[in-house]
């Protein structure tokens, strides 16, 4: 995969934010069994700086820096909280509340490495949430996350019990199908098995926002992605003809 077919949000001599794509290691994995976005920006660009990262299922804004000096300032940021961090995500069921706040500490699970659980052990971690659109089956969310642990939008949204759709390791890790949004679904004759409507991890990291070391605001956004728009439209459609039934 080239540069070229990547969506670049914001391109300065300082930094570059990226549109990642879903499926795409955001660095290196240990054993560096594949590709990762960090290489292909070393390869096009020369060397860029780790600032922060996505999960590997995880689309939307991530932004590298382009120099040291760069690299401290940025860094200097986030672990600050000085950065705005806003995602979307599709989650099971419908939370309780329209909006609220999750501050539950996060630590890494002692029988589990990898994953993450809240504990009162675990670091400060608050994230804030919106339901922007419910469909009871699934509800569209905005995450604003003020903390930056490993997995948060995803920890917090299975502590609220609702945890982001297709998540395999915090959630049951199961497609969405079009028979368990549409009444009266049936297949077609020429269909030995229903495809999937959505199947990777519904989270999407949409919007950042921070001051350079120059004093600019900025305010980066990726839209939402085809995949998960397609079903945010496929959710609109039979909830509207579920209405009329």
């Amino acid at each position: 995969m080239e540069l070229s077919g990547f969506d670049i949000l914001a391109d300065t001599p300082q930094f570059i934010a990226i549109d990642k794509p879903s499926g795409l290691l955001s660095i290196p994995n240990r054993d560096q069994s594949e590709v990762s976005l960090r290489e292909l920006l070393d390869d096009a660009l020369g060397k860029v700086y780790t600032v922060h990262r996505l999960d590997r299922d995880t689309s939307g804004v991530i932004v590298f820096a382009k120099d040291p000096e760069t690299h401290k300032y940025l860094s200097a940021e986030f672990e600050g909280r000085a950065v705005r961090k806003y995602y979307l995500g599709f989650v099971l069921g419908q939370p309780p509340a329209p909006a609220g706040s999750i501050d539950g500490p996060i630590m890494e699970n002692p029988h589990r490495l990898g994953t993450m659980i809240v504990h009162a052990k675990g670091k400060p971690s608050l994230t804030d949430y919106t339901v922007l659109e419910s469909f009871g089956v699934l509800s569209l969310v905005q995450f604003q996350i003020h903390t930056g642990r490993t997995h948060q939008v995803r920890v917090h949204a299975r502590d609220m019990g609702h945890p982001i759709a297709v998540d395999p390791v915090y959630g049951d890790g199961q497609p969405v199908f079009l028979s368990s949004i549409k009444r009266k679904y049936k297949m077609s004759k020429y269909q030995e098995e229903e495809k999937p409507l959505f199947a990777r991890l519904a989270l999407h990291a949409w919007k950042i926002g921070f001051t350079d070391a120059g004093g600019r605001e900025w305010e980066i956004e990726s839209p939402l992605p085809r995949d998960m728009n397609a079903l945010l439209k496929q959710l609109r459609k039979w909830k509207g003809q579920t209405a009329k039934d």
